[in-house]
């Protein structure tokens, strides 16, 4: 029965994780639009990119005792396609300058992956120690990603709108993360329900603020009918100040 209850947290857990990585996808497509990277920063793809590299060495057998996290495998390793593709993509369409950051970003962090990696796999000779190893690295870099949306919320609070904290993404975030947690204290392993510590309140707090924020971004936003009705409006303001200026020129001259 154990074993079934965390089979399902498990499978929810990766179907809600999945929707995370495909979520920046309406960003890129409207990179390679654009063909441009605009503002966007490589940043979080990259970090991204290290957290399920780790996690997906974590949960090999090599590290691992078996398969015993074969979940945390499956869906990170679609998370490193995903990130990876989305590295790449910015890479071609980033500027000779982006071009530069990506590279200077990215070359030390495969870099402090494959020494984990390599110093986990030789230098340690039992499970337990390379776990401790390679899930302290995974730890940090999961907090830093899940403390990320922070400056998201406080853009939020300042404008009082929720514009930019998309409504599904903060829902998929706050199941990826309680389920993720449930999973890790029913196998006990600390490594992968520490960074849902963090990540499960800060969805909360993300979905309170869409409760507090959502009604009043409706309302101070206007609706498409009632822009298009602005601008005739001041289309025709502007008509009728040029007819009585016409108006007012023809009866000087006569």
């Amino acid at each position: 029965m154990a074993e079934t209850i965390r089979l399902v947290v498990a499978v929810f857990g990766n179907a809600a994780s999945m929707s995370l990585y495909a979520a920046p996808v309406v960003t890129f497509k409207r990179v390679i639009r654009k063909k441009s990277t605009e503002e966007f920063s490589c940043i979080p793809y990259i970090i991204g990119l290290l957290n399920c590299l780790l996690y997906t060495w974590y949960g090999l057998p090599i590290v691992s005792c078996k398969w015993e996290n074969f979940p945390i495998v499956t869906v990170n390793g679609v998370g490193i396609l995903l990130e990876l593709s989305y590295v790449l993509i910015y890479f071609w369409f980033a500027s000779r300058k982006g071009k530069v950051k990506v590279a200077m970003t990215a070359i030390p962090v495969v870099l402090v992956f494959c020494i984990i990696a390599a110093v986990s796999a030789f230098a340690f000779h039992d499970s337990r120690h390379r776990k401790l190893l390679v899930g302290s690295f995974g730890l940090v870099v999961s907090v830093i990603l899940y403390g990320s949306p922070l400056v998201v919320m406080k853009k939020v609070i300042q404008t009082k709108s929720v514009e930019f904290m998309p409504l599904t993404l903060s829902v998929c975030s706050f199941f990826s993360a309680t389920l993720w947690l449930i999973y890790g204290i029913l196998i006990r392993d600390i490594f992968v329900a520490g960074p849902s510590i963090l990540g499960t309140p800060l969805a909360i707090l993300q979905l309170v603020l869409h409760c507090r924020y959502r009604k009043k971004s409706v309302v101070e936003e206007p609706s498409k009918g009632d822009q298009e009705k602005g601008n005739l409006e001041k289309v025709d303001m502007e008509m009728g100040k040029v007819e009585t200026n016409v108006t007012n020129h023809m009866t000087e001259n006569s």
